[in-house]
């Protein structure tokens, strides 16, 4: 199980690496494996455009957070496993580099910079751990018939309402809770409201009724946060699929499950993957299946891990709007 205390980094002049746990087997598999660890490591500077998280097993081996991490943590009991890609509070949009070999985490460039995703009061970066659940895959080919747009082209989306503050990279289990459809610039984007197993918390969460009743104005602050985060880039305000409300447990569970079926084919490459990388070395009998060796040359050729870059001021910035 993911220690609720992770360990602090440990740095070296090339990386620095963090110890996290996850359930590693094949896709195809629906019987869990006993626990492997998996560390994180980290190339360039944290804070610039060469900063990278890699992700390696506990034979040492690199695998990818996208194609590598099974979906399911238990699959008879719907618990999923997700990566955090952004933590709470922080405003950094790191992401699963789709298109990128190993598909390690790293920032999202717009118009040549980094980008940060802005405050819009009363928030404060991202008001849950944000991150993706693996071996799913929003199919751009594939129009929603309950959205009526298309996917985004990547994993789906989670934004986990637990207690604790996760770490970067961290890999944890999950359980569903409902779902919110955005429709960003004309693509589908589920947003997968879950909770982290280990919160204390967890076990008086089922259903999308439980937030409602627990945490009230969650479920609407996460709305206005979808809605508005990209107005003060000059972006209209994002719209929803179904009036905005949420969408229940099983709902949520069917829409992972269709996009994780998307994945299957675009892993054995029943359909086309576009500019995505589907290099894996776990699933064996993916034709992007690579040798260890290989995988160990991609992260070799990124820049040695240093010195982060200060964060600008600027990224402190409240934006103010009428609703």
């Amino acid at each position: 199980m993911p220690d609720p205390h992770p360990p602090t980094p440990l740095v070296s002049g090339r990386r620095s690496v963090r110890c996290v746990s996850v359930l590693l087997y094949q896709w195809r598999s629906s019987t869990a494996a006993p626990d492997m660890s998996v560390t994180t490591e980290e190339r360039g500077r944290p804070n610039t455009r060469q900063h990278r998280v890699y992700f390696k097993n506990s034979a040492g081996k690199y695998i990818s957070p996208f194609h590598d991490i099974p979906v399911y943590a238990n699959e008879a009991e719907n618990i999923f496993h997700a990566v955090v890609e952004v933590p709470r509070w922080t405003n950094a949009k790191m992401e699963i580099a789709t298109k990128d070999p190993l598909n390690p985490l790293k920032q999202d460039i717009k118009k040549g910079n980094l980008r940060y995703v802005a405050n819009v009061f009363p928030h404060k970066g991202y008001i849950w751990n944000y991150g993706a659940i693996p071996q799913t895959w929003e199919d751009p080919n594939h129009k929603d018939s309950d959205t009526g747009c298309c996917g985004d082209n990547d994993p789906i989306d989670i934004c986990d309402i637990g207690n604790k503050v996760c770490s970067r990279g961290e890999i944890i289990k999950v359980k569903v809770l409902g779902t919110l459809a955005l429709i960003d610039e004309g693509e589908t984007d589920w947003k997968v409201i879950v909770i982290n197993t280990e919160d204390p918390e967890a076990a008086d969460f089922n259903d999308i009724d439980d937030v409602r009743r627990l945490k009230p104005g969650y479920l609407e602050a996460t709305v206005d946060w979808f809605k508005r985060y990209k107005v003060p880039d000059g972006k209209p305000e994002n719209q929803f699929a179904f009036n905005g409300e949420f969408k229940d447990r099983d709902f949520a569970i069917k829409t992972i499950k269709s996009t994780n079926e998307f994945w299957k084919a675009l892993i054995s490459k029943r359909t086309n993957a576009g500019e995505l990388n589907c290099m894996n070395t776990e699933v064996s009998d993916s034709p992007f299946c690579c040798s260890a060796g290989d995988a160990q040359a991609v992260v070799e050729s990124a820049s040695a891990f240093g010195a982060e870059d200060p964060i600008p001021s600027s990224v402190d910035t409240w934006f103010y709007y009428e609703k």
